[in-house]
């Protein structure tokens, strides 16, 4: 018999959207689903569990001013966690946040490096600010510096132009994503705006951040390349803010701003209509808070995707596109139990019962 602690998972397992199990074991941290013999120190938890959600657009060890100290990115993954988001695509940061792997109590992170942005055409002391020759040299040290991506900003405003426009010309991101490719490293832009996309996907882009820009001419263009986005609604709704801050000095793009805004959800429902892959991302960390992810899954309903497939745009499809494993035989015990099915009504992600790290139960 063994005295080592094991967690079973009692009711109904979302093991994929229409797989489900009434139980699985949580053994040394993995998932089994055949009963382990002579145990004794058995703890129960009830209720439907999903994989740990994913939140494939957030700011760990970032705030509004720059980097934070390792206490504040504590907290604010620990804010995560307890919203039930388990796995975070670090979308782009400036602290060194690899303490965090040795922590199994905190949600695992898939780091993208810092942003890299052209001069000037940021936010202040989030990115490396560059000029395009440096471009290819910059993304390959983030790339080895990463955890499989690296994030660009491909469009912000320009001074001169009073308005949006994109950072990088044609080439120069052509040859920085293949130097990405090279080193077995994915790459995302930030992305407001229409001008900078066809120019990003041509040149073999992986994923779109916000992609508010989206057209009818460049949706298809999307679709065809399996360019996928994470479309960040919660955060595109403090786009009518930032365009009143804008107006007296930068009236087209406060004008921009709240057309971009205006069509959000017909942008992302005809982006999923076309077969575009949708994520979910809430871009917390700048100027959002974080634990929004079910927030952002009822942004996406919102916006017509049904919504099993918004739950499955932070639990089974985000973890595959992701590279790591659900609520397989053998996989780290990483789940989120609910009282009712999120199926039903996703609004239920909002209230965790249990939140489960490496087969402990953490929150």
């Amino acid at each position: 018999m063994s005295d080592q602690p094991v967690l079973h998972v009692r009711g109904r397992v979302l093991v994929g959207p229409e797989e489900v199990r009434d139980e699985l074991w949580a053994v040394g941290g993995l998932i089994s689903y055949e009963r382990p013999i002579g145990v004794r120190d058995v703890t129960t938890v009830e209720g439907w569990a999903l994989p740990g959600l994913v939140d494939a657009h957030c700011h760990v060890g970032l705030d509004h001013h720059g980097p934070v100290d390792d206490a504040t990115s504590e907290k604010q993954a620990l804010t995560d966690r307890d919203a039930g988001t388990l796995l975070i695509r670090d979308a782009g940061s400036p602290s060194d946040t690899r303490w965090i792997d040795g922590r199994e109590d905190l949600p695992k992170i898939i780091r993208a490096g810092r942003h890299i942005a052209r001069t000037r055409r940021y936010i202040r002391n989030y990115a490396h600010e560059i000029e395009p020759d440096d471009l290819v040299e910059y993304v390959a040290h983030e790339a080895r510096r990463g955890d499989g991506w690296v994030k660009l900003v491909g469009d912000w405003i320009d001074r001169d132009a009073g308005d949006l426009t994109a950072c990088w010309p044609r080439e120069a991101v052509e040859a920085a994503i293949a130097e990405a490719h090279r080193l077995g490293a994915r790459v995302t832009a930030h992305c407001f705006a229409e001008e900078s996309l066809r120019d990003l996907v041509e040149a073999g882009i992986d994923c779109i951040e916000h992609a508010t820009g989206l057209t009818e001419e460049t949706i298809p263009l999307f679709a065809e390349r399996g360019v996928a986005i994470v479309p960040t609604l919660v955060n595109i709704a403090t786009f009518p803010q930032l365009a009143a801050g804008g107006e007296d000095r930068f009236p087209r793009w406060s004008d921009h701003m709240r057309r971009l805004h205006a069509r959000r959800y017909d942008t992302v429902r005809a982006a999923y209509d076309a077969g575009i892959p949708v994520f979910v991302g809430t871009d917390a960390g700048g100027s959002l808070a974080h634990g929004l992810v079910a927030a952002e899954v009822a942004e996406l309903v919102k916006a017509g995707i049904p919504p099993l497939d918004a739950l499955s745009s932070t639990a089974w499809a985000a973890r595959a596109w992701l590279g790591r494993p659900s609520l397989e035989e053998g996989a780290p015990a990483d789940l989120v139990v609910y009282e009712e099915d999120p199926r039903a009504d996703v609004r239920v992600l909002a209230a965790p019962r249990a939140t489960v790290l490496n087969g402990r139960i953490v929150g």
